[in-house]
């Protein structure tokens, strides 16, 4: 598994081979900003790569394709890349994204918080 940081967020994410950015996330209980779910349609799941742009698989022609004819032309860049397209293979990539929320705190079986003494809940 390949860490990747996702910076406006300040979260990192586990990438296991051949998982895109969204599939992780959601793995992991992240809600990743987006309308269509990986179906190259809103556009809502783009990122920045600030770093490491050498271990991000290049884009396919169905993103390329996407990005060209549904991204506005003032955002479309190299580095502006779909997050529910975007595959690590290595380390020491970071990437932008405002707008990922970390996972809900887990319940227990009594109705309470995990990890938290009643005292810090008063």
């Amino acid at each position: 598994m390949t860490s990747v940081r996702i910076e406006g967020s300040d979260i990192d994410i586990e990438v296991e081979p051949n998982e895109t950015l969204t599939e992780a996330a959601w793995r992991q209980g992240y809600s990743w900003p987006t309308k269509c779910y990986g179906q190259l349609e809103c556009m809502q799941c783009f990122v920045r790569v600030k770093e490491g742009d050498i271990n991000i698989v290049p884009a396919e022609e169905q993103e390329t394709f996407a990005m060209r004819t549904r991204f506005p032309p003032r955002l479309r860049s190299r580095m502006v890349r779909l997050a529910c397209r975007v595959k690590v293979s290595g380390p020491g990539v970071v990437l932008e994204k405002k707008g990922v929320k970390a996972p809900a705190p887990a319940v227990a079986a009594g109705g309470g918080i995990e990890n938290e003494s009643k005292d810090e809940l008063k």
